[in-house]
């Protein structure tokens, strides 16, 4: 018997690397890095992270929190037939196509798949692998459907405003102002069960959620997760995390509600339909929340707002973070760029930052500058003074 479960989830793990989901988020991954450095370098002639930053994101984190969640499916027993894997994989491919990244939450990759399967079997269509679907997967998707939303809000919370990049636009009185914005896909395997003819059910009461049949196999399946958040009135981290804790809650609302649907079919759709509206609701509110504010990162009396900070640079060195400000160097007050170069070219052996934190305190710091740093500390500054005919408009 041991020897049998082991042979099938190496199969299983195999069949991961046969999935095109897999390497189609690799490549994702890297366009989108690939976009990001390409107008990092229009704004500011230099980028932040280097364009493989996205494709080292993919991986570690989903991997972990996806291996925590099958160890939670299998226990349970959650199984899905092959077909709603195939159509989950559909729908995770044409959404990506919107361009819109945040479109490949598993709210709406599987939600969509979801009516997709009841559209399939009240019809009585005749789709390649899609022939006959059991009424139990219903609530096994919805299941899956609110582990992955819990997924997904811990990912935002914990990487979403990790490498957040800095971008320029416009507001409404034309002027230069900073804005963040996080573009990320994650990549979470899950150990799922299918109906197979490998594994005897060991026990009578396992699985405890199943689809009625007597045999069964494992899958390794990778889900995608696409976040997409712009934010211009506040800090990005604060933001950022604020709305990963949000999607937590949805998600283990979702989880909660759903296994209703295992004796109550209907509440399976009316699980599905709130866990659709829900997310967009949450992106909704974000938005509305972040557009309602001034914008955060714009020109100070008081000196020069930090909008990012290459890493490994000296600014990076110096623990100099994004929305401080900048007001002396070296004893000169700046207001502009053109004086903190001119400033900072004062002493070109040491560096000293008179600084006003987050949260308006001031504090000072320094650093022996050496042959080989960054001549500009590695800072990004918003550059009102510069135009920027073809900067969009954000409020």
């Amino acid at each position: 018997m041991a020897e049998t479960w082991l042979v099938e989830f190496l199969k299983g793990t195999g069949r991961f690397f046969l999935h095109p989901v897999l390497y189609y988020l690799v490549f994702l991954a890297g366009v989108l890095g690939v976009m990001r450095v390409k107008r990092e370098r229009k704004n500011f002639h230099i980028r932040a992270e280097d364009a493989y930053f996205e494709l080292r994101q993919l991986f570690p984190l989903g991997t972990i929190i996806g291996l925590i969640l099958s160890i939670i499916i299998v226990a349970a027993g959650i199984a899905l037939p092959f077909a709603s894997i195939l159509i989950i994989a559909g729908f995770t491919l044409i959404w990506s196509l919107t361009t819109n990244i945040r479109w490949m939450s598993p709210a709406y990759t599987i939600g969509a798949a979801f009516f997709a399967i009841i559209i399939i079997a009240q019809n009585n269509w005749s789709i390649p692998f899609v022939t006959s679907i059991d009424a139990g997967v219903y609530p096994s998707l919805i299941v899956v459907l609110g582990l992955l939303l819990v997924a997904e809000g811990i990912l935002i919370f914990k990487n979403g405003s990790r490498g957040s990049s800095p971008k320029l636009a416009r507001s409404k009185r034309g002027q230069a102002v900073g804005v963040h914005e996080v573009k990320r896909l994650w990549m979470v395997p899950l150990f799922l069960l299918f109906p197979g003819d490998a594994l005897d059910l060991p026990f009578d009461w396992w699985p405890i959620f199943h689809l009625g049949a007597k045999e069964y196999s494992f899958i390794f399946v990778p889900f995608a997760i696409g976040f997409h958040q712009q934010i211009k009135g506040t800090l990005p981290k604060e933001a950022i995390q604020l709305h990963g804790r949000r999607v937590v809650v949805l998600g283990v609302l979702i989880t909660l509600l759903s296994a209703a649907g295992y004796w109550y079919p209907l509440m399976a759709i009316v699980v599905a339909a709130v866990a659709v509206v829900g997310r967009e609701l949450l992106a909704l509110f974000a938005y509305m929340k972040d557009d309602s504010m001034a914008s955060y990162f714009s020109k100070k009396n008081n000196g020069l707002m930090i909008i990012g900070i290459i890493p490994e640079s000296p600014g990076n060195r110096m623990g100099l973070q994004v929305g401080e400000i900048i007001s002396k160097v070296n004893g000169v007050s700046v207001v502009d760029e053109h004086t903190f170069y001119e400033a900072l070219q004062k002493n070109r052996a040491h560096c000293k930052l008179e600084v006003f934190d987050t949260k308006g305190e001031i504090r000072f710091v320094q650093r022996a500058l050496y042959e080989g740093d960054h001549h500009e500390l590695g800072v990004l500054f918003v550059q009102d003074e510069r135009k920027f005919d073809d900067l969009k408009y954000v409020d």
